[in-house]
């Protein structure tokens, strides 16, 4: 193609409300433009770049005899509310009525849509296993979009499903799309971690993320140097610093703390006590009814982990009235001491602790001498607290990092939620019918071409890796009016296309500073330059975007350079 030709508005100056790397350099670089919050349109060159990502998905899925679909992106809740979806997904769904008033949602992802097939379908063992995909758009009504296309409400989406007549099954189907997805993200030129992860409204036994370390991620991942073990925060699990507790065997005594609402203000408190011996008292709603939740004064509670200990994601925190109501106080003189009304759940790290304050459940008063396991009555021990950076890893002891990370993939062993639900079952060998256990697997195609500049850019651009550039090579020609260099780079532009090369030309009458800024902005992989000074020793130069390495390569060997370097 010609550059001439070919529709690319690039910018000079970054966006002003463009935070993120990728999305300043997808912008000025005329991937992408903005149609609305979180709504983006693919142009030529970002669609260039999406079709590689999606060639590479697509042959990656066939290799493991993945067969392709193509479903409807408009459903009706009637298969959503089979599943229990309907509620759950709340205000994250793009709902809808139509003419006759039937409810329809945009699909946010399709395991409803999937196992309504196989349970249509599907009825004996001896057809299983089978794994479905498809690259499809989905919507996400995203409360705050940002990042371009790393946070939009419209993405696009590789999503698969396996279904298997066991756990065995299940377990191999798991696997097997582990493997595919490190291919995928290899080819792709990203480095990625597969970490633990939260099942979330997902539902399932086991999930595991691929996530790209990056400053412009919003996940966290806890990553341990000694074992390998790699978590989401969500996640993470982690062996807090140990404390020694004084000998303190009195009981416990109320004193007096007027204005004190912090576990701040309570370490400053005359006669109070550091974070570390404080006991953190949270009053939760879950299914309507109020618990306590009870953590170390220095921790934070991770509320994914709490809404997997209380078994529910109907979870919020409670309400001023409602907490006054139940224990005599509001947040900030708050307690378990006593308590035998509501359920107490209580963090591990609390376990054994001795000489510890903890609010009185009466405003402006606190506890000291509290022995936790003496002095609560019947707790239920759990892992609430999030991990934190220099926590032990609880594994091998050495000490945890934390880091911004972005999330590329996502798999997920679903077991039988959905074909219960949803009534997918099937004969086995014996003539019984069970139900299908299945595994559902995504990636987010936009969020690899992202997550990738993010991880190759330099000060000047985008450094495509060769796999995913919208073009392999531009030929760029100093001079477009100087006969002999216009001439030389046309043929040099048709050998490498009849060599199969997927090449550019910069025919446009510009300054070679203009053009040379552009195929860098661009990052495309290779540019070859035909200038006065190179052609006078029958050469040109041929320019490496990832290494910014210049080399004179004589004119009957560029196209074989050029083809060894491409593979």
């Amino acid at each position: 193609m010609r550059w001439s030709g070919l529709f690319i508005p690039t910018l000079r100056e970054d966006p002003a409300d463009a935070e993120a790397i990728s999305h300043r350099l997808m912008l000025r670089g005329g991937f992408i433009r903005q149609l609305g919050a979180g709504i983006y349109s693919m142009l030529p060159l970002g669609f260039r770049v999406l079709r590689r990502v999606d060639a590479i998905v697509r042959e990656e899925m066939e290799r493991i005899g993945a067969q392709e679909f193509l479903l409807p992106a408009l459903h009706p809740a009637e298969l959503w509310k089979e599943s229990g979806r309907w509620e759950e997904m709340g205000e994250a769904m793009f709902r809808l009525r139509d003419r006759k008033q039937a409810e329809l949602c945009l699909g946010m992802t399709h395991e409803e849509v999937f196992t309504a097939i196989a349970r249509d379908e599907l009825r004996s063992y001896r057809q299983l296993p089978q794994i479905w995909y498809q690259i499809q758009t989905k919507f996400r009504d995203e409360a705050r979009p940002k990042s371009g296309v790393l946070r939009g409400r419209q993405f696009t989406m590789k999503d698969s499903y396996s279904f298997d007549l066991d756990s065995a099954g299940a377990d191999r189907s798991f696997d097997l799309h582990a493997e595919v997805y490190r291919r995928i993200f290899a080819r792709c030129g990203l480095d990625v971690i597969e970490v633990e992860a939260s099942s979330g409204a997902m539902g399932g036994s086991e999930s595991v993320e691929f996530m790209a370390i990056s400053d412009a991620g919003e996940d966290w991942v806890v990553t341990c140097s000694g074992c390998g073990y790699a978590a989401n925060l969500e996640k993470a699990i982690s062996a807090a610093a140990p404390i020694e507790d004084p000998e303190d065997t009195a009981s416990p005594e109320k004193f007096a703390t007027p204005g004190i609402h912090t576990i701040e203000e309570l370490a400053q408190f005359p006669g109070g006590a550091p974070a570390e011996r404080q006991i953190k008292t949270l009053a939760y709603v879950a299914e309507e009814a109020l618990v306590l939740l009870l953590l170390r004064g220095d921790h934070e509670l991770n509320e994914v982990k709490a809404i997997e200990t209380l078994g529910t994601t109907n979870v919020r925190p409670g309400r001023p009235e409602e907490i006054r109501e139940a224990l005599g106080a509001l947040p900030g003189s708050l307690g378990a001491v006593g308590v035998t009304q509501l359920p107490v759940y209580v963090d591990e790290t609390l376990r054994g602790r001795r000489g510890m304050t903890t609010g009185a459940n009466e405003d402006g008063f606190h506890l000291r001498h509290v022995d936790v396991e003496r002095d609560l009555p019947s707790p239920r021990w759990a892992d609430l607290r999030g991990a934190q950076a220099g926590d032990a890893c609880s594994k091998c002891s050495k000490l945890l990092e934390v880091q911004k990370s972005i999330e590329v993939g996502h798999i997920f062993k679903l077991g039988v939620r959905y074909s219960e639900s949803m009534g997918a079952r099937v004969l086995d060998a014996a003539g019984k019918e069970v139900p299908i256990v299945m595994g559902s697997y995504g990636i987010g195609l936009e969020r690899i071409m992202a997550a990738v500049i993010e991880a190759h850019h330099d000060k000047h651009g985008i450094r495509w890796p060769v796999s995913i550039a919208p073009f392999q090579v531009v030929v760029v020609s100093v001079n477009v009016k100087q006969a002999e260099q216009a001439s030389r780079a046309e043929q040099i532009y048709d050998d490498l296309r009849k060599e199969g090369l997927d090449v550019l030309l910069d025919d446009r009458d510009e300054r070679p500073g203009v053009k040379f800024k552009d195929a860098d902005l661009v990052g495309i992989p290779y540019r070859v330059v035909l200038g006065p000074r190179a052609l006078a020793k029958g050469n040109v130069e041929l320019f490496e975007r990832a290494t910014s390495q210049t080399v004179e390569v004589s004119l009957d060997q560029i196209v074989a350079e050029l083809k060894r370097r491409l593979g």
